[in-house]
């Protein structure tokens, strides 16, 4: 909840809106939350998971994820139910869903993904190809082009907080300058909306964007702890294991592997060592055990080397383990437990995992 409510004040202070990512917690339940804070709607991975949201009655999703015109049926049902919008980065594509539009005599919300250096999608910062590709989709029928949008996934990988800096501010630059550009060419541009929790407190301070799209935030990760976008406290989602093997003193097994931890190593200014920290015990005033490092994982185990000394866990104890990204975790499990303290709160559905589709 203090998560919710400090990134919807940074936003709010910013004249933003917040649109949250779900694809970290995959659930309705803590999309309204958000919601009722102050976000303005809500953004998902797939389809699947913008079906299971509808569903439960969140009226404004965006699929800021390249969505292939085959889906069409799928995405004329949410139309009907809710407003929705989603990003091209390619002349084909933009076409093939203007035509479903016209056959269907519906209108689609669209933006256009800007690669602002994480080279993953979307099409390059150069003026003269971006405007006229901004141009050439204005151009199209039962198209709506609201603006542009971004993810400076490189932002994980960077080696300093100046240098995480140089991303959000480079990011800012690079549309603001493009949908000058767009603007004199004639087009319209409304939204510039930005997207990544670890350079979402510095977007905020940027003039002329309008939108961030966090999803990490909800929970933190190990991840954002080395990036510096949080701290151990602000880390609200931890894997509950138990010790299930001590075949050596140096030596535990705990009964999450892969399929819970899932294999994602570590990321930021200083990589984190292993597949998660431990802290033992089930307090969630106990800080982490540093002698304790998660070095190896199969599907269900969790090798844990004892880097000094001994330690008194047994099989049957109990321990938390703080992952190093929280979203794939979420996407392994069947519910998530909210606790206050020691006390279990509610259990919630995760109804959007596994929902790849």
């Amino acid at each position: 909840m203090a998560n919710i409510g400090r990134m919807q004040a940074a936003a709010t202070a910013g004249g933003m809106t917040l649109r949250p990512h779900t694809k970290t917690h995959k659930s309705p339940r803590i999309a309204q939350w958000q919601l009722e804070r102050g976000a303005s709607g809500i953004c998902c991975a797939k389809i699947g998971e913008a079906e299971v949201f509808a569903d439960a009655g969140i009226a404004d999703i965006r699929l800021p994820y390249p969505i292939n015109p085959f889906n069409a049926p799928r995405v004329m049902a949410l139309l009907d139910r809710v407003q929705l919008s989603l990003v091209i980065d390619h002349p084909a594509v933009a076409e093939q869903w203007s035509q479903a539009m016209c056959v269907a005599d519906r209108r689609l919300d669209v933006l256009v993904k800007i690669d602002v250096g994480y080279h993953r999608c979307g099409i390059a910062p150069d003026m003269a190809e971006a405007v006229a590709f901004l141009s050439h989709v204005t151009s199209l029928p039962g198209l709506r082009l609201r603006g542009l949008l971004s993810h400076a996934g490189q932002s994980y990988d960077v080696q300093s907080s100046d240098e995480l800096a140089g991303v959000a501010r480079d990011e800012a630059e690079m549309l603001r300058v493009l949908a000058g550009g767009a603007r004199r060419a004639g087009i319209t541009i409304e939204e510039i909306s930005v997207g990544s929790t670890a350079t979402a407190m510095l977007s905020v301070a940027e003039p002329d964007l309008t939108e961030i799209r966090p999803g990490n935030y909800v929970y933190y990760d190990r991840s954002q702890v080395a990036i510096g976008s949080a701290s151990l406290d602000d880390c609200a989602l931890t894997v509950m294991a138990t010790v299930v093997s001590k075949p050596a003193r140096d030596r535990i097994i705990l009964d999450c592997g892969s399929k819970t931890l899932t294999s994602d190593v570590g990321r930021g200014m200083v990589r984190p060592k292993g597949y998660g920290e431990i802290v033992a015990g089930l307090d969630v005033h106990n800080k982490p055990d540093d002698s304790l490092l998660i070095t190896r994982l199969s599907e269900e185990h969790g090798v844990v080397e004892v880097q000094r000394g001994g330690t008194t866990l047994e099989p049957g104890d109990r321990v938390r383990v703080l992952p190093n990204h929280s979203c794939v975790v979420s996407n392994m499990v069947d519910t998530v437990q909210l606790v206050d303290g020691s006390t279990i709160v509610e259990t919630l559905p995760i109804e959007a995992r596994g929902k790849i589709i």
